[in-house]
């Protein structure tokens, strides 16, 4: 698939003018914001100082609102000190010279309301409690209040910058150019920042407060570059820079590194085959890539035309029918392949009448240009003191791809960019992570990437080339979630704890999630629960922020009321919590009354504030 950089445009806003690097942006027509989404907004002052938005509490990153809640924040004090009438008549959007100009900036949602029936509002709270509301939409729906902040309370040379692109779900990042792997200047979560510096990080925290989901965030925000920070908005090929896997305690070395697994032969017998594990297959990808970025572009011709030989090769020929002679006039057959091996059928070998050759060996010799005129040559070439039997037939099929053509064209290539790829693992410390990762507990350390911490494994004597080593190449970056709190758990030993850069995510920190709830009251009222309830789980003796509750276990407000909620998950959890404490039951009413559980009966809300 042949894709374009997604292009980014750069709006500015100053008391006079409201420029836009995109040539199509028009004032007069402000619906064309519905085609476009932020990607940053700061303010510049006369001074040269680059001001960005400070979050409160349920706050997305980076939003539609982000630019008008960032004027407030600027001139929040001038805003709050307009009188009644100024603040009824303060200009806030045009979208076309023939539309009603809407204005007001209100005190509550009720008052806006009353002026314009919709949901198309932000609400700003200031500190103290006191808060006011204003029309707000797409992106550009409020370039004129923000102008407008500008006329009335700014300084001469202020201006206000909007960074926005066009609405897509291919977000294509920018190339990468050099042989390392730096930070990218570019990612703007900052977790993102820290596992770029560090290459193994570890979330921790109290149930459900979306670790896992901050893990395919940064993920999403470190391969696009910036671009995105959503799973969902990356193409097919940038998904598979990124792998997945969740620990539990029967995980083991061969599930995550190699080993060996059950196979049926063609006989119907049972055997055995070495086969990779997962992080080890994902590693070879990224070790791939950052190889081929390494290679210039003639050798990279050379690859590519090797490649599109066999597989132009294996495509012509029946497996199982075609017959083939090595120079010993021994026939043979190809009955299979896959993409490290060929499997032959040798039937007038009373001995060994099945073998497997090693792929990569065939296109090495193709990718050499040599001509291979006995098989005592390929011996000389791989560096051997004696050949073997494979050779004879390695022979063979090179000299039927020569005599088919299928060597003659050149391919053309472009470098290959270097990509990061990141590996996330899920409940690390549900596994007994030394045993799982055997001696990769050496190639994992951040010191010891590339082919200085390359290892032998544990099955390299079953490998084709058994002298061959594994290392975890620069591009590659680990992020672990664990529960603390988890008693079924096994811990980390020192060693391989400083291995990772350990990030505490606080119950409070990850409350944008709850913005997939489209109903602006029941977003604000279960944060306002949230925080409530962690804040009596912080008064038990025994219990820390470890045993907060985050946002994502409030996601099922989608879906069911405030009381169901309570019984069907928070309060099972929660009796675990409490199990052999004293006092139980009174701590569970203190629970559910600053919960807000509505079926508590007077009685017991008066019995829990005593106690």
């Amino acid at each position: 698939m042949t894709t374009t950089t997604q292009e980014k445009y750069e709006l500015t806003i100053t008391a006079d003018n409201i420029i836009s690097t995109d040539t199509r942006f028009n004032i007069d027509n402000l619906n064309l914001g519905d085609n476009y989404e932020p990607i940053d907004a700061y303010f510049v002052s006369t001074d040269n100082e680059k001001i960005y938005r400070q979050r409160n509490k349920g706050e997305m990153r980076i939003s539609n609102q982000t630019l008008p809640r960032l004027a407030c924040q600027i001139f929040e004090r001038q805003i709050f000190d307009l009188s009644d009438l100024d603040k009824k008549e303060f200009p806030v959007c045009k979208y076309s010279p023939k539309q009603t100009l809407i204005r007001g900036i209100f005190p509550d949602k009720e008052a806006y309301r009353d002026y314009k029936k919709s949901m198309e509002f932000l609400i700003y709270r200031r500190e103290g409690g006191s808060q006011f509301v204003i029309y707000s939409w797409n992106i550009f729906s409020t370039l004129v209040f923000v102008q407008e902040c500008l006329k009335r309370f700014g300084k001469p040379d202020d201006k206000f910058i909007l960074i926005y692109r066009e609405k897509s779900k291919e977000i294509i990042p920018p190339e990468i150019n050099g042989n390392i792997v730096n930070p990218a200047t570019e990612c703007k979560i900052p977790y993102s920042k820290l596992l770029l510096e560090s290459k193994n990080l570890i979330f921790r925290g109290a149930p459900g407060t979306g670790k896992s989901y901050l893990a395919k965030q940064i993920a999403a925000d470190i391969i696009s570059n910036g671009y995105t920070d959503k799973w969902a908005d990356l193409t097919d090929d940038q998904r598979k820079q990124v792998e997945f896997v969740q620990f539990h305690p029967s995980y083991d070395y061969s599930d995550f590194v190699e080993g060996l697994r059950p196979k049926m032969n063609e006989d119907g017998s049972m055997g055995f085959e070495l086969q990779d594990g997962i992080f080890k297959s994902f590693v070879d990808r990224a070790r791939r890539n950052f190889e081929d970025s390494q290679k210039p572009k003639e050798v990279r011709e050379k690859e590519i035309s090797s490649n599109t030989a066999l597989e132009e090769f294996f495509a012509d020929i029946e497996f199982g029918e075609e017959e083939f002679r090595t120079i010993k006039g021994n026939k043979f057959t190809i009955t299979n392949m896959d993409d490290k091996h060929i499997y032959l059928a040798i039937p007038g070998n009373e001995t060994v009448n099945k073998l497997s050759l090693n792929i990569d060996e065939l296109r090495k010799m193709l990718e050499s240009g040599l001509d291979f005129n006995k098989v005592s040559d390929i011996t000389k070439f791989f560096g051997k003191q004696f050949g073997t039997q494979n050779y004879s037939y390695d022979f063979a099929l090179f000299k039927a791809i020569k005599e088919a053509g299928k060597t003659n064209r050149k391919a053309k290539v472009e470098e290959e960019p270097l990509k990061k790829y990141i590996f996330i693992i899920d409940e690390i410390n549900r596994g007994e992570i030394s045993k799982i990762l055997g001696e990769l507990f050496f190639a994992i350390d951040p010191g010891y990437r590339g082919q200085a911490g390359e290892v032998a494994t544990q099955y390299s004597n079953m490998h084709d080339n058994p002298d061959e080593k594994f290392y975890i190449p620069e591009n590659v970056y680990i992020v672990g979630t664990m529960n603390d709190i988890d008693r079924s758990v096994d811990s980390f030993d020192f060693a391989m704890r400083r291995r990772f850069r350990f990030v505490e995510v606080r119950a409070e920190s990850t409350q944008d999630m709850l913005d997939t709830i489209f109903d602006e009251d029941i977003k604000n009222e279960a944060i306002a629960r949230m925080d409530r309830l962690n804040a009596e789980i912080l008064k038990v003796e025994g219990l820390n922020e470890n045993y907060q509750i985050g946002a994502s276990y409030f996601l099922k407000l989608k879906y069911l009321d405030f009381d169901e909620f309570w019984t069907d998950y928070l309060e099972p959890l929660l009796q675990e919590y409490v199990r052999g404490l004293y006092d139980e039951k009174g701590i569970m009413k203190r629970f559910a009354r600053a919960y807000g559980y509505s079926a508590l009966d007077e009685g017991a809300i008066d019995e829990a504030a005593q106690n």
